[in-house]
């Protein structure tokens, strides 16, 4: 068992990027609820903890509070923002609403700097997001660091060792975020670094077969990364009582039903069964314009389906899927019921309450990086290892407004052109993500020298280190004239192509 510093989710929508920051230090990190018990946190063997942010103002009657075996243990302890006022309204401090929201930029003058801000520079480029600051620090705490919109951005009690900071070391605009992290990991809490993301494939065979034991499983699998090595640690675990179903759901790429088939027997040789249930879900989602609605159908469908297919093979009781960390906290899933829904991913939020099968997901708290390091670790071609991911619901989150086969061949045939285009580039690799959308309004153009109405194509690409934030890819101008051109010539009923240049946040990655 590694050992661990646990973060404590207030509600963040950056906290499992501190889960992410601290194993990249090397050192294993697990996003838990607040109010975890005592006996489940310590059974990560922590060294430390940290406490996230949230959107709550800690005086407020209801606002989550620190767990009381906490307060008793003598775990090293960083408070991030909300998990800092937190720490000074427990420990005798006073906490105060703003007048102003203090968001952005900030620059910090850092005034002790041992420990937490050892060997870095004076001054330093902080991001802040708060309402509320800090007006007086509870007893045995000093001031580490001040902004001028924050007198105690930083403290801590040496003795007690526990620290707090009003901003996010989380995030990339934080200078030196991953410093203060590793400062808190490695001096304050002394930790190894003894994580490494190949070392979890073991452990991850070893859980499934604990969680299984003698039963069967069936898994979905997609065609891409996430759920073929989901699929590859449960063949490790229970070797031939795995089925893998792969459905075409009528709402996949270009091509990609078959490659995948064949691909996938072809590396594997794990028994595949492979479902057209087209019509099934165009029917379903016939009409159907609110993507968290499309989401839910299409979540059920799946599961239905699943379900199906495990009646037909005895003792089939679980279900493997490929789901990852972005996806349980965009989905606020029931292990992280603080945060807010951004969108339902269908294989998180959009299961239903009466499905008949128990399910297995290895991966529930990896990301995208670490499950391509897996992925080489378990030998899976490059060409999957870095296939851009494509989302569960398919081309109906990217066919905005209604679904129908006529808008499904419109966007399937941009779409090809857009990834045959980046792949001449040279671009793939450079974009994590890249696509286009069929978006659900008609433009007047001129063809011919005639007069069309007809639909607009959007281009999506993106750069991101982790799905959690992105930035919009950027794409010669040159290659997106080719693109448009060639989409306007060559897809029928398309006379406008616009190039999407939105980050994440504020924008999510799919539009949908």
């Amino acid at each position: 068992m590694h050992e661990s510093i646990p973060v404590l989710d207030f509600g963040s929508q950056t906290a499992q990027l501190i889960v992410r920051r601290l194993r990249e230090l090397g050192v294993y990190s697990e996003l838990l609820p607040h109010d975890t018990p005592e006996a489940d946190v310590w059974a990560l063997q922590p060294r430390g903890i940290v406490l996230s942010g949230g959107p709550a103002s800690v005086y407020e009657p209801g606002a989550p509070q620190l767990p009381p075996w906490l307060l008793e243990s003598d775990l090293p302890v960083l408070g991030i923002c909300y998990g800092m006022q937190l720490q000074a309204h427990t420990l005798g401090g006073r906490v105060e609403g703003m007048q102003s929201r203090e968001f952005g930029p900030a620059e910090i003058t850092v005034v002790d700097p041992d420990l937490l801000f050892a060997d870095m520079p004076t001054q330093q480029q902080v991001w802040m997001s708060h309402g509320d600051h800090i007006a007086a620090l509870p007893p045995g705490f000093r001031v580490l660091a001040h902004s001028p919109g924050a007198p105690f951005a930083a403290a801590g009690d040496d003795r007690r060792r526990w620290y707090g900071i009003q901003f996010h070391p989380e995030v990339v605009h934080t200078r030196f975020g991953r410093d203060i992290l590793r400062n808190f990991a490695f001096r304050i809490c002394k930790c190894r670094g003894d994580w490494q993301p190949e070392n979890f494939v073991a452990e991850a065979i070893e859980r499934v077969r604990a969680q299984v034991g003698d039963g069967r499983v069936i898994c979905a699998l997609s065609g891409g990364v996430d759920s073929a090595v989901a699929a590859l640690i449960v063949h490790h675990a229970i070797g031939d009582r795995l089925t893998c179903v792969f459905v075409d759901n009528g709402l996949l790429r270009q091509g990609e039903a078959e490659q995948v088939v064949a691909t996938f027997r072809e590396h594997f040789h794990i028994p595949l069964i492979a479902v057209d249930a087209a019509d099934e879900f165009l029917e379903a989602l016939a009409g159907v314009a609110d993507p968290e609605q499309k989401r839910t159908i299409i979540g059920e469908k799946f599961v239905r389906i699943f379900e199906r297919e495990a009646r037909r093979i005895e003792g089939a009781r679980f279900l493997a899927q490929g789901t990852l960390y972005p996806d349980v906290i965009e989905s606020r899933a029931p292990d992280r019921q603080k945060g807010v829904t951004i969108k339902t991913h269908h294989n998180v939020g959009g299961l239903p309450a009466d499905m008949q099968l128990t399910l297995v997901e290895p991966l529930r708290y990896l990301f995208k990086d670490e499950v391509r390091a897996a992925g080489h670790a378990l030998g899976l071609p490059d060409e999957w290892v870095w296939r851009h991911p494509f989302p569960g619901p398919g081309l109906a989150v990217r066919v905005l407004g209604p679904v129908t086969r006529e808008r499904l061949a419109t966007l399937r045939a941009a779409d090809a052109i857009f990834m045959q285009e980046l792949r001449i580039a040279g671009l793939y690799r450079a974009t994590q993500q890249a696509f286009a959308v069929l978006l659900p309004v008609r433009s007047v153009g001129v063809m011919g020298d005639g007069r069309t109405y007809a639909d607009v194509v959007a281009l999506r690409a993106v750069t991101t280190e982790d799905y959690m934030t992105a930035d919009w890819a950027r794409l010669p101008a040159e290659l997106l004239a080719r693109v448009s051109s060639r989409i306007v010539n060559e897809v029928p009923g398309v006379n406008r192509v616009v190039y999407d240049i939105s980050s994440k946040p504020p924008a999510t990655i799919e539009w949908e």
